[in-house]
């Protein structure tokens, strides 16, 4: 693989200033006012725009798997065909989740039968929780590409190799999936039916 470090390092500065600026809408935010589905695709784009153009134009989103999700009941159905804050919310979810979690685990972790209260419960603590994790990401990026940025860090991870960020950021997203799922998998277990826990004396 042949990375120009000039333009690499360009595109890690911009990435990481726009994500210092990146937010999802507040619940409040988000049109209740009963959208079609050619608005709900533009307005998703708009609030998802972090996702390279690549990545938007190879079905990032279309009416065909929002219809799926329905079909499968992973969010609530429409209501006279329109979609409102409730659905959009649940949409902001999945859309973003699904990059790192399967269908089904999303599915565990926001149930398609939450009221809106607690639906609007779980939409404002994974805007702040995104938030504190993109943070927390950029950070990391800064760190691991520090040979990149001609930045002096003293750690493991620094690297000046555009190669080596790539199987970082990889082996690093396979384990947090598996670090989730396997979270989501203990939900209601104890020690004592948890699975072959052993605690040393």
């Amino acid at each position: 693989m042949n990375y120009n470090k000039d333009l690499i390092a360009g595109k890690l500065r911009r990435w990481e200033k726009y994500l210092e600026n990146y937010r999802l809408p507040r619940w409040e935010d988000i049109p209740d006012m009963g959208l079609y589905m050619e608005q709900v695709i533009k307005l998703l784009t708009q609030y998802l725009d972090y996702f390279p153009p690549e990545l938007k134009e190879d079905n990032f989103i279309t009416a065909a798997t929002i219809n799926n999700y329905v079909r499968k009941k992973i969010m609530p159905e429409p209501v006279n065909r329109k979609y409102y804050r409730k659905h959009i919310a649940y949409l902001i979810i999945i859309c973003s989740l699904k990059q790192s979690l399967s269908i089904p685990v999303l599915q565990k972790m926001i149930p398609v039968d939450l009221t809106e209260e607690e639906l609007k419960e779980t939409y404002t603590a994974y805007v702040n929780r995104q938030k504190i994790g993109v943070s927390y990401f950029a950070k990391q990026v800064r760190l691991a590409a520090a040979g990149v940025l001609d930045h002096e860090y003293e750690s493991e991870l620094a690297t000046d190799s555009t190669e080596d960020l790539i199987y970082l950021s990889a082996v690093i997203s396979g384990f947090a999936r598996l670090f989730a799922e396997k979270l989501l998998l203990l939900e209601g277990k104890t020690l004592e039916n948890g699975g072959d826990i052993k605690i040393k004396q």
